[in-house]
């Protein structure tokens, strides 16, 4: 074998941080390899690409898979099997972050297969891999003769302290006010995606446009790894069949009828089934002459007819599909608490798009554990979207959750966590978004839903959190923004992007660009219409419940918070858990201790307030410090001949001795007590020396003159 001859380059992030892209060494077999490396942080990038599309082949198949070995930080999985698994939600949001900056940059007819795999190989405690995931796969094409058009890369932005960093270590992210993670090539930015504590949208241009800056250092770093490689050109590949001619017969039959139909502001059911049936017409218009390879070639043909007519109409009249204006927003509906059992409830609907969203509060027992392999912390804020095949009227298998569904319902949890109280709320809350109709962005409709179902839950969520999608058509200088997309405007846009916020500010960003040559001036205007949009839904959102529930439902936990000095937490816990365990048996409450500093806070939590009560009782009683003069309800542990030894709080006995029992000489404790039983004590003494309790029982009986004088009065 030959010996390995890496390649590399080197540049500087900034502030010192040197990051080395490096070739030769590694999967010399992939089509292109490249390791990203900064700091002890080494990513892994191989692209692989058949040689021939697959026969039939209408769409291009990239395939991105970002994973994290374990043993890149020395550690172990936590699975059964002791071995990485399929990926978790936080490698299937950073393949997506990767596949949607990369799929732009094929040729429109290359349908051959690519896969592109990243590989955190070793790991940093202060370098985030996923912002540098980007940069090795696109540096791993770079270096390939895959025909990609451009380079491009990706940078994570966050404001620290009033400053923009690029790249922020893990430690400084944790005191960002906002973080975004923006794609591009040395022109263009391809997308942002990110969260803010209400960020300005000025906030946002400054973070694109510094990253972008940093962008254009890692683009020029993979043009010189690229051209010391050596490559000097792209392989050439087979192209998918096309006739022009028959293009041409399609528009000049349909395109007429396709601008009516556009233009009648239907609903969608009624707009589909109508350019179906202008497809069967355009079909049956050519004849069943025709060869099969030109037959295949009509679906597509009249798909980019109806692309390029929709966006001629929007842009000509400033009218849409279903016949709004360009700022226009469909009607809203929305109402919470429709569900008797849940925690909390909402239904927001938005024209024909609609979530059916639940929250449910639960204790520190059910925190979600979300580990990569630097990495493993309990969050207390969950957030699963789910997006069945019936919201759009089609039938489909139901294989779990997909990327598209981890992705969505990542934007609406990072929106909603910027309100939500801090680490002092006790309650884990769980929300579960269910789109029952799409058509536009549900992702959206699940912000919205989310955020009344959190204040129908009584949550402490100090502002509503609104999202809308936006859209922009442009074409030869002319351009048109679109408030609250439909899905077809989805597909047919150049730019679609989705904003979240309060009154206030920005709290969650969404965006793909597929349009060279955006304007700051343009996105600017993007925004301000977003802000406009997002505004007159908040404010819909306000009339409906405009604060949160003072408590939380009678189905719903209760909550306790009881602090403790930590000596009394072992007391509590028992030996081998048994006290707490016996506590929670015995009430049916839940009991969550955490230590903090010289103190132990004991979380109570029950549905039922009797039971909540007695297990608060239960805790405090093993927790008092008993004091001279009080008075309790003791049971008999044992029984000796100068009196009984009495359990008067959990793990604490005291000695009533036989003169303390009555008024009356008793001369032996024969029949006196048996053990198990009550008996109503006082403490009258502490014992200097040995800490021994001093119980009386007589000392709660009248003397024997007072009863009798009570009698004769």
């Amino acid at each position: 074998m030959n010996t390995p001859n890496p390649i590399n380059v080197t540049f500087d992030l900034g502030n010192g941080r040197m990051v080395k892209l490096e070739t030769g060494k590694l999967a010399r077999q992939a089509d292109g390899a490249v390791t990203v490396s900064q700091g002890d942080c080494v990513i892994l990038a191989t692209v692989v690409a058949t040689r021939e599309p697959k026969e039939g082949q209408s769409f291009f198949p990239l395939s991105v898979d970002y994973q994290e070995k374990f043993a890149s930080a020395g550690r172990i999985p936590g699975s059964f099997f002791k071995r990485e698994a399929r990926l978790n939600d936080y490698e299937v949001l950073t393949s997506r972050l990767i596949d949607r900056a990369l799929r732009p940059l094929f040729p429109d007819d290359y349908l051959c297969e690519v896969q592109v795999l990243v590989t955190l190989v070793s790991s940093d405690p202060e370098v985030m891999p996923d912002a540098l995931a980007c940069l090795a796969a696109s540096a791993a094409l770079a270096v390939s003769d895959i025909p990609i058009q451009e380079i491009i890369s990706e940078v994570r932005v966050g404001k620290i302290n009033g400053e923009f960093v690029v790249n922020p270590t893990r430690s400084e992210l944790e005191n960002a006010d906002l973080e975004f993670i923006i794609a591009a090539t040395d022109k263009n930015i391809m997308m942002v995606e990110g969260e803010a504590h209400e960020c300005q949208e000025e906030d946002l241009i400054n973070a694109i446009e510094i990253a972008h800056n940093a962008i254009k250092v890692q683009v020029k770093a993979q043009e010189e790894l690229r051209d010391k490689v050596g490559v000097s050109g792209k392989r050439d590949y087979t192209k998918p069949y096309r006739n022009e001619e028959l293009n041409q017969k399609i528009t000049s039959f349909a395109s007429e009828k396709m601008l009516a139909i556009a233009s009648n502001a239907s609903a969608k059911n009624e707009r589909k089934e109508a350019f179906d049936q202008l497809l069967a017409d355009v079909i049956a218009h050519l004849g069943e002459e025709l060869a099969d390879e030109d037959k295949k070639l009509i679906k597509l043909y009249f798909g980019d007819l109806q692309y390029d007519v929709v966006r001629d109409m929007m842009l000509n009249t400033s009218k849409r599909l279903d016949g709004r204006g360009l700022e226009d927003i469909r009607p809203l509906t929305m109402e919470v608490s429709p569900l008797p059992s849940p925690h909390g409830s909402a239904l927001f609907t938005r024209g024909e798009t609609q979530s059916l969203t639940t929250v449910t509060l639960g204790t520190p027992l059910d925190e979600l554990l979300v580990e990569s392999a630097a990495t493993s912390n309990y969050s207390k804020f969950i957030l699963h979207y789910n997006f069945p095949p019936f919201s759009t009227g089609e039938v489909k298998m139901m294989r779990g959750v997909g990327r598209r569904e981890v992705g969505h319902g990542n934007l609406a949890m990072r929106s909603l966590k910027q309100i939500l109280p801090g680490d002092e709320y006790p309650y884990t809350v769980r929300v579960v978004s269910d789109i029952l109709e799409s058509n536009g962005s549900s992702s959206m409709a699940t912000v919205c839903a989310g955020s009344l179902a959190l204040m129908d839950a009584g949550v402490p969520f100090s502002k509503h959190v609104s999202g809308i999608a936006m859209g922009l058509i442009s074409k030869e200088g002319k351009f048109a923004v679109l408030s609250d997309i439909l899905g077809d405007e989805d597909h047919l846009g150049d730019m679609d992007f989705k904003v979240t916020g309060t009154r206030e500010g920005i709290c969650g960003v969404q965006m793909d660009i597929k349009v060279d040559g955006l304007s700051m001036d343009i996105m600017r205007k993007a925004l301000l219409q977003a802000k406009q949009g997002r505004l007159h839904i908040l404010d819909a959102m306000y009339n409906c419940i405009p604060v949160h529930r003072p408590d939380v439902k009678p189905q719903a936990p209760r909550m306790v918070k009881l602090i403790i000095d930590s000596e009394f937490i072992g007391a509590v816990i028992g030996p081998g858990g048994k006290i707490i365990q016996e506590i929670q048996k015995t009430t049916g409450a839940t009991i969550n201790i955490t230590e903090v500093g010289k103190t132990g806070e004991v979380s109570i939590f029950s549905a039922n307030k009797e039971s909540l009560d007695q297990a608060v009782a239960w805790v405090n009683s093993i927790v008092a410090q008993p004091e001279v003069g009080d008075e309790y309800e003791g049971t008999v542990k044992g029984i000796k001949e100068f009196g009984a030894f009495v359990e008067f709080l959990p793990n604490k006995q005291g000695l009533l001795h036989i003169s303390e029992i009555s008024w009356k000489r008793l001369e032996s404790m024969d029949g006196i007590f048996h053990e198990g039983d009550k008996v109503r004590v006082k403490l009258i003494g502490v014992d200097p020396k040995t800490g021994k309790f001093k119980l009386s029982h007589k000392a709660l009986l009248p003397r024997p003159e007072q009863s009798q004088s009570r009698n004769e009065r």
